[in-house]
């Protein structure tokens, strides 16, 4: 698999795309300096990374923190690390010189014996906070490095599982007998193919960082940061930088001089490989499509190429995952259902795979395949999942698929995903996702006015406050509701407002006899001239139409012809919940809307005069 990276830095962020597409590298001769006609063929975007100014993430960062408290119940400590809130330190994640610390469940000292409070530790952040939670913690100190990841208090040597064996077997060799430092090391999939010089230069570069971070933390008071981890860019290409690695491109200057700094230091043969972005004519993200897969990312449904479809849905403990055969319906006359199924999961598979990486989805994951019967299909479904799983970077596990089609699988979830950033809670939902209809806010109107009727039985009519949306279902119909309501209180009730209220929004603004509430609550008076927006024809009469204002609406004798334009109107009749007006325009013979003079009665909406009404769709 083939892999590019680009690198964009704006002001209040830095983003980072890995590209993927299948195939061989391209021979080093060939490999710089051509301009495709389109750089993006063959590649897809298969994950993203967003780091906004200030919210940096601190995963890998090491901390000399203070113990604050000791939970015996919990089996863990919780450590000030200079954070808002506490980081949380398991007692599995425990490492003390020369003590040996009880593993959960298996009894042995209790974590009152190994940690007081006060005392001083240096632990690393192995999961950033997420919501309510602080920052997950252990004291099984390690420091990445491109092929190695060197753990000062560790031991022996370990190779990544994603290699296989012939090639782990051939990298214990050579990394045996290598000066560790005391510590131990973790020998990375990148190293694929590596040279015991490489290993050395690396394992060198290391133990110097080491060195640094002994000192800070010999030198600094708790709580305070003793080692940083690289920054998004060098992390995301020192961890995918592989023989399938053809080049990162940055569209910044400083951020580029950073990587090859970087890279000239740990890996020189990598540093013709980063290539700076100097095309004005297109930003980075957007010459490569990484724009509209961004936008993409928020949306929850995702479509499948033969027509079928997922939808996605975050809940607080899990994510789901639905499958749908949408459009898809087979292909041919001889297509079965369990055939059009087969295929739409298959696709559902692969796209499921890629939604993960691409919003780094983490925690428990239900994916609910479409039911298959054949025992055979589901294998293949299963089979089809795990494969496009190797190519993810996290630590995933997946469970066998159920008769009724549902995968349960779980994706470690290390820090803030694509959407999470970029997007905040509903103000207006709240983060449920839905809201009471108008007609339900209607009907608890209706239940306010009585009561309302009964707490103030002095005034013979209220001027209410509501959103026009709400209002109509009481006055549309021919105000039949609004009637019903006035009878069974013997009150009058006028209503306004603007489609910017809330939906639920109510205030009574006057109370008073029904000549003084209409008087305030009728937006027009009879010879206003309004400048309207005519938004569609009229139900019953051809030749005219109608206008809308905040609800209130205004037939307009003869716009027919005009819907969709602004025209100048005269009113001639004014009701409670509507007006009649005639064109003005007309009678001057003019085909465009007039401006009004100072000498026109002004409407008025909400007991205010204005020179000019526009009157918008609602």
């Amino acid at each position: 698999m083939r892999k590019q990276v680009l690198v964009s830095v704006d002001h209040g962020e830095t983003r980072v795309a890995l590209l993927e597409a299948t195939g061989k590298p391209a021979a080093k001769g060939s490999r710089r300096r051509r301009k495709p006609q389109n750089p993006a063929a063959g590649y897809h975007v298969a994950e993203l990374y967003i780091e906004r100014r200030g919210a940096r993430s601190i995963v890998g960062n090491i901390y000399k923190g203070r113990v604050d408290n000791v939970l015996p119940g919990l089996e863990a400590a919780f450590v000030d690390i200079g954070l808002d809130k506490n980081g949380f330190l398991h007692v599995d994640e425990i490492v003390l010189p020369g003590v040996e610390v009880p593993r959960r469940g298996r009894g042995g000292r209790s974590i009152t014996d190994l940690l007081k409070p006060g005392q001083e530790v240096v632990v690393q952040v192995v999961k950033d906070p997420l919501k309510t939670k602080g920052a997950r913690l252990t004291m099984e100190l390690t420091i990445a490095g491109r092929y190695l990841v060197f753990a000062p208090n560790g031991e022996g040597i370990g190779v990544s599982r994603r290699l296989d064996d012939p090639e782990r077997e051939r990298l214990r060799k050579q990394v045996k007998g290598l000066d560790l430092r005391g510590g131990g090391v973790i020998v990375r999939t990148a190293a694929a193919g590596a040279k015991r010089s490489d290993f050395e230069r690396e394992l060198l570069y290391l133990d110097k960082l080491h060195d640094v971070m002994r000192k800070r933390v010999e030198e600094s008071t708790a709580p305070a940061m003793v080692f940083q981890e690289a920054d998004l860019s060098v992390r995301v290409v020192r961890d995918i930088a592989s023989d399938t690695f053809e080049r990162a491109i940055v569209d910044d200057a400083k951020q580029h001089h950073r990587l090859t700094s970087f890279f000239s230091r740990l890996a020189p043969e990598l540093v013709d490989r980063v290539e700076l972005y100097e095309d004005d004519d297109k930003p980075l993200f957007e010459r490569y499509g990484v724009d509209k897969v961004i936008d993409g990312v928020l949306s929850r449904r995702i479509d499948l190429p033969s027509g079928g479809y997922l939808i996605i849905d975050y809940a607080e403990a899990l994510t789901v995952i639905d499958v749908n055969t949408g459009s898809f319906t087979g292909k041919g006359r001889q297509a079965r259902l369990e055939d059009t199924i087969t295929k739409t999961n298959l696709e559902a598979a692969d796209e499921v795979v890629r939604q993960l990486r691409l919003r780094d989805i983490g925690g428990i994951i239900v994916i609910d395949f479409i039911d298959m019967a054949r025992a055979r299909n589901r294998d293949a479904v299963l089979k089809t999942l795990r494969k496009a799983l190797d190519e993810d970077r996290t630590k995933t596990y997946t469970a066998e698929i159920s008769p009724l089609g549902l995968v349960e699988m779980t994706r470690q979830n290390v820090t803030d995903g694509v959407r999470e950033i970029m997007t905040r809670t509903c103000p207006t939902c709240g983060g449920e996702g839905v809201i009471k209809s108008e007609e339900t806010i209607a009907i608890d109107l209706e239940r306010r006015l009585v009561e309302l009727a009964k707490e103030r039985p002095k005034p013979d009519a209220f001027l209410i406050q509501v959103n026009p949306r709400v209002s109509v279902q009481l006055t549309g119909n021919g105000g039949r509701t609004l009637r019903t309501l006035e009878e069974e209180t013997g009150k009058r009730f006028h209503f306004e407002g603007s489609e910017g209220l809330p939906l639920d929004h109510f205030d009574v603004v006057m109370e008073g006899s029904v000549d003084e509430v209409e008087e305030r609550a009728l937006p027009f008076a009879r010879g206003d001239e309004v400048l309207v927006h005519i938004v569609e024809p009229h139900m019953y009469t051809d030749d005219d139409a109608v206008a809308k204002i905040d609800g209130y609406i205004i037939s307009v004798a003869g716009g027919g012809g005009h819907v969709g334009e602004k025209r100048l109107v005269r009113i001639e009749e004014v009701g409670r919940t509507s007006a009649s007006a005639v064109l003005v325009d007309a009678e001057n013979g003019d085909d465009e809307p007039l401006q009004s003079s100072s000498s026109r009665r002004r409407g008025r909406r909400g007991g205010r005069r204005r020179s000019r009404a526009t009157a918008e769709s609602s």
